[in-house]
């Protein structure tokens, strides 16, 4: 029997999102998890800037040059194959790592190499979920749905940096980057039951199709003409330029400025986390302003002055930036939330694997510029 339609086409029970959802957060919190192990494991092996920037690069480098392509191949390619290819080849990459680590000959360059792998494969992952998510949610339901996955993201940043200290401290690391594995497999698993459904193709691309370069122009055209999109782009990218390297060096602001540990360190993670349920919950139970742009440009602003706050905290008031870092992300996952929920209503899609990842790869190229 088919499943009952809304009137957007979209099916009307949300179940199998939220099954696939369930997944993706499993893989999210192992991701969290070894991301906050192999940072800590760096900045403890060198205590410098310039390795944890350099790691912050080989995150972020792939999305920048590869993310404009991976949009245009993710709007041809099965998004549900590529969710299960991204995720098992990723967790393939950690068993490696792991193997490294529990023969004693991992150095600092093969953690460099895994963030490349991760991060290409993300270039992926990312924008197949988001345009899986809009092709599996009711329009109406998706400004709660990104409230909700904001929610998600904060709930992943309380659990995971403590719960990373202290596996740090009681387990050797390879035993950690095996929870990666465990998630990826729980993400995987319910996408090989659960159908995705694909956008029809558009008249010209069927048969011969279009060459990657020319669907890439195409997600620019739509970009550059719809003036909304490119301001929210140029925002992103500001955002990213100016905030980005305190939080690649949060690890050496918390050692160096606040004599901190990594204990210290899990506690402004998980402040940020909590900050992010909440924004992400009054969100997705409110839905925002009738007008999307009035509660996304307030909770910048607002936001704004929580970053300003964080930055000025004396040394020895490690409790003010706690508190900063609560509150910046409280609004910041509003101000993402609607941006989202705006994107995936207005974006056709059939293209919305390619202008995901063109704003993902614009606003990622701006980091590197900031360290």
């Amino acid at each position: 029997m088919a499943e009952p339609v809304s009137e957007d086409g979209k099916p009307q029970s949300m179940a199998r999102f939220w099954v696939v959802f369930g997944g993706q957060a499993f893989s999210l919190f192992g991701s969290r998890l070894v991301q906050f192990t192999l940072v800590w494991w760096l900045t403890q092996e060198s205590g410098s800037a310039s390795v944890l920037a350099l790691a912050s690069i080989m995150a972020l480098l792939p999305q920048v040059l590869v993310g404009p392509f991976a949009g245009s191949l993710v709007d041809r390619w099965s998004r549900r194959m590529v969710l299960i290819v991204s995720d098992g080849m990723i967790a393939l990459a950690i068993v490696f790592l792991a193997l490294l680590y529990a023969w004693g000959v991992v150095e600092i360059w093969h953690v460099y190499a895994l963030m490349l792998f991760r991060s290409l494969l993300g270039a992926f992952q990312w924008p197949a979920f988001q345009a899986s998510t809009s092709m599996m949610v009711p329009k109406e339901q998706l400004s709660r749905v990104a409230g909700f996955n904001q929610s998600l993201q904060g709930l992943v940043s309380i659990l995971a940096p403590p719960l990373g200290a202290l596996l740090f401290e009681v387990l050797p690391i390879e035993y950690i980057l095996a929870i990666d594995v465990a998630t990826a497999f729980l993400a995987i698993s319910p996408l090989l039951l659960i159908a995705i459904p694909q956008p029809p193709r558009a008249p010209d691309a069927e048969g011969g199709w279009r060459s990657v370069l020319e669907d890439m122009r195409e997600g620019m055209r739509f970009v550059w003409d719809w003036k909304g999109l490119r301001i929210i782009m140029g925002m992103s990218m500001i955002i990213n330029l100016v905030i980005n390297p305190g939080f690649s060096l949060l690890p050496l602001v918390v050692a160096d400025h606040f004599g901190g540990g990594a204990i210290e360190l899990a506690y402004l993670q998980s402040a940020g986390g909590i900050g992010m349920i909440l924004g992400g919950l009054l969100l997705g139970v409110w839905g925002g302003f009738k007008n999307r742009v009035v509660t996304a440009f307030s909770a910048l602003i607002v936001g704004g002055l929580f970053i300003v706050l964080f930055g000025f905290a004396p040394r020895s008031k490690l409790l003010v930036a706690v508190a900063a870092f609560f509150l910046f992300p409280t609004t910041h996952s509003m101000a993402n939330g609607t941006f989202f929920a705006a994107m995936h209503a207005a974006i056709p899609p059939v293209m919305q694997g390619r202008v995901f990842n063109l704003l993902m790869s614009f606003r990622a190229a701006m980091a590197p510029l900031g360290l």
